[in-house]
């Protein structure tokens, strides 16, 4: 009798078919999936037009959100670790106006700096990503070295940042720059810095030691220090590629507009932060990836599309914006509590 039921359990076990284990991000893009397959029932019923199939559009999208995930993917990183930057849109101000600072053309009688006009492209993209880069730094020695909260650190250097970048241009924009620099922002370049960016990121995040030291650091920062990582080394070298990331985004800010100007990048790191948060990266550290992030960068930019072309005033999309964090952050303690249950 004990045989025949070892035999009858055995075979159960043999013969229980697997549960399929999807990716995370597909509930995250189920999401993007209903949000554009809404608007595009609106888009019929308001204006009698299609929403997806307007190419035009789409390009739109994909062009004003680019600069968003690139802030975005180091943003990741930092929540990643159970932190918080602050500071990225003000970043993105004084990256833009020092980098098209030094991209004048000689012939402009009030460049700021008349020895240095006309210069390659490769020093305006330097100085903007330098800016971004000393920043990061800032935040991350002082949330380091110094015990202030995430949120108290970035916030002073938001301030600083922005302050800095009206104090350089006086309050007036940094224009006339060269064709070349212009070129960093014209036609799909942006979305293929950003795409190139998340690609290396999302490497660097799944396979490389950085990642699971990043990782670790946001699951359990006393574990992970007790395990042997430098958690304060780590966190500055984090936080300074955010900056430098921002530094980046500044840069193709300024070279899309042709210029630079010191309100650049208003609350550039609130959508930058919806993003991480709507692409299932845990405020609570330890857990996101790059793609749910990339897709949170396409919700926000398919809402912001959408409320437009369904003619819904702007107040309102700030309104439904913020409903939606507050939802993700919900849906992410939800997800905790189950997860520690």
């Amino acid at each position: 009798m004990a045989s025949t039921n070892a035999t009858v359990g055995a075979q159960s076990m043999t013969f229980k078919p697997a549960r399929r284990k999807w990716p995370p991000e597909t509930s995250i893009f189920l999401v993007l999936v209903g949000i554009c397959l809404l608007f595009e029932g609106l888009g019929w019923w308001v204006n009698g037009q299609s929403f997806l199939m307007n190419v035009d559009r789409l390009q739109i999208i994909i062009l004003q959100m680019a600069v968003i995930g690139i802030i975005a993917i180091g943003v990741n990183l930092v929540i990643i670790t159970s932190g918080i930057d602050l500071s990225s849109g003000s970043v993105v101000a004084a990256a833009a106006v020092v980098s098209a600072s030094l991209a004048q053309v000689s012939d402009f009688p009030r460049a700021i700096f008349p020895h240095l006009t006309d210069l390659p492209i490769i020093w305006p993209v330097l100085a903007g990503a330098m800016v971004g880069l000393i920043v990061g730094l800032i935040n991350g020695s002082l949330i380091a070295y110094t015990a202030i909260p995430a949120f108290i650190a970035t916030l002073g250097t938001m301030v600083a940042a922005r302050g800095f970048a009206k104090w350089f241009t006086n309050g007036m924009p940094v224009s006339m720059l060269t064709d070349d620099f212009a070129w960093i922002g014209a036609g799909a370049n942006p979305v293929i810095i950003f795409l190139v960016l998340a690609a290396i990121f999302h490497v660097v995040l799944r396979y490389t030691r950085f990642g699971k030291f990043t990782y670790a650091i946001g699951a359990n920062r006393q574990a992970a220090r007790v395990s042997g990582i430098n958690v304060n080394r780590h966190l500055i070298w984090v936080y300074s590629i955010a900056g430098l990331l921002a530094g980046i985004a500044g840069t193709v800010t300024a070279a899309r507009a042709v210029s630079g100007q010191s309100g650049m990048g208003v609350m550039y790191e609130l959508d930058a932060i919806a993003a991480v948060v709507i692409g299932g990266t845990s405020l609570a550290g330890g857990l996101g990836r790059i793609t749910g992030t990339v897709i949170g960068v396409l919700i926000l930019g398919v809402m912001t599309s959408g409320f437009t072309f369904i003619r819904i005033d702007a107040y309102y999309q700030e309104m439904v914006k913020g409903a939606i964090i507050v939802a993700a952050v919900v849906a992410d303690q939800y997800r905790q509590r189950n997860r520690r249950g």
